[in-house]
C-alpha cells in the first residue's frame, strides 16, 4: 500500500507479492492499482476502499495466502475491520479488538 510517482511505479510492482499503489497525477487526481505477483491487476479504482476490497475479493477467488509479513494487518482488516470470519482471531488480533473497543 504505498505511494509513488508514475515512472517509480512501473519498476517497483515487479517487486511487489501484494499491493495497492496509489497515484497522483499533477492535476490532483489519483489512480488505484491492485498488484499481485509483480503483476498489476486491476487499475482505474475511485477510491482506497474500493482498491482494498477488491484486493480481498482476487484474494479469495484466486485462492491467495496473505504475505506472511502481511499476515496479521490482513487478518486484522478481514477479522475487526471487514468482520468477516469474525468468530476465529489469532490472540494478537483478539487483543487489538478488545482495545479498540474499550
Amino acid at each position: 500500500m504505498k505511494q509513488k510517482a508514475a515512472a517509480d511505479a512501473f519498476t517497483s510492482t515487479e517487486e511487489t507479492t501484494v499491493g495497492i499503489y496509489i497515484l497522483k497525477s499533477q492535476d490532483r487526481s489519483e489512480d488505484f492499482w491492485i498488484v499481485l505477483e509483480g503483476q498489476k491487476v486491476l487499475q482505474g479504482l475511485d477510491n482506497f476502499a474500493l482498491a482494498l476490497a477488491m484486493l480481498f475479493g482476487l484474494m479469495y477467488a484466486l485462492n491467495l495466502n496473505y504475505p506472511p509479513e502481511m499476515k496479521h494487518t490482513f487478518e486484522v482488516l478481514q477479522k475487526i475491520v471487514m468482520e468477516l470470519e469474525g468468530c476465529a482471531r489469532s490472540k494478537k488480533a483478539q487483543v487489538l479488538r478488545n482495545r479498540l473497543y474499550e
